[in-house]
């Protein structure tokens, strides 16, 4: 078989044409077609790694909020924990201040009750001490005993303080000088008691007086010297209530 040159010519100028077209309308086409394909991949990838950026500084900004929501929430149940701690030891302080004051008033009242008993029992002693006196007094008074309780009356007079004198002459001022001083003693008084009971009077009030002399057996023994409302003496009826009222006071005390 004999080589044709130009045979072959035409099939190299055929080749190339043939190349040529596929450049042209197929491999051109196809790498257009290849690039926009990859320019949108990688527009898609960019906006993937976007959007994975953005997932994941959301995912950052979520668990630094669940981080910061967590320590405030912790903090808050401390603070809760310690308000209640505090509160519970203020309620406890109060309770235990009430009790303690009412504690102090049950003792109070409890020393008060034990102390009102004490008196009236200590009152009823004394008043009983002061009728079993009366009893021994009035059955072992008489003149002698009388006759020493005005010694004492007189010298009393005698010795009368200078204040207590001029407040006795204050109230007598307004007396009538003519008006007579009652002098009740329980046994009867002789002349000369009689004199020496006005001449001390008369020395102590510093002016005249008169007196009318009574007996008065509930007295038991002494004498008490009245004008008005003002009296003075020394007896045994006197004494003895006198103990009996001054008994609720020195119990008291």
């Amino acid at each position: 078989m004999e080589l044709s040159w130009s045979t072959f010519l035409l099939e190299i100028l055929n080749f190339f044409v043939l190349v040529w077209v596929l450049k042209r309308f197929l491999y051109r086409p196809i790498q257009s077609v290849i690039a926009r394909r990859q320019q949108d991949i990688d527009a898609r990838l960019a906006e993937a790694s976007a959007k994975e950026a953005q997932a994941r500084r959301l995912q950052d900004d979520y668990e630094d909020r669940l981080a910061q929501w967590r320590s405030e929430r912790e903090q808050s149940r401390q603070a809760l924990e310690q308000e209640l701690r505090g509160e519970k030891a203020r309620r406890e302080k109060l309770l235990a201040e009430d009790l303690e004051q009412q504690r102090a008033r049950s003792v109070a009242v409890d020393s008060r009750r034990q102390g009102e008993q004490r008196r009236q029992l200590e009152l009823q002693a004394m008043e009983q001490g002061s009728r079993f006196a009366a009893k021994l007094l009035e059955q072992g008074a008489g003149p002698e005993t009388e006759a020493r309780l005005l010694s004492v009356f007189l010298e009393s007079l005698a010795e009368m303080p200078e204040a207590r004198r001029l407040q006795l002459c204050a109230q007598l001022r307004d007396t009538p000088k003519e008006a007579q001083l009652q002098v009740a003693s329980a046994y009867p008084l002789d002349g000369g008691m009689r004199n020496k009971i006005e001449q001390a009077l008369t020395a102590c009030l510093g002016r005249p007086v008169a007196c009318r002399f009574t007996e008065q057996p509930e007295l038991i023994a002494g004498v008490q010297v009245s004008m008005g409302a003002w009296v003075m003496g020394v007896n045994v009826r006197d004494e003895l209530q006198g103990f009996a009222h001054l008994a609720p006071d020195s119990v008291g005390g």
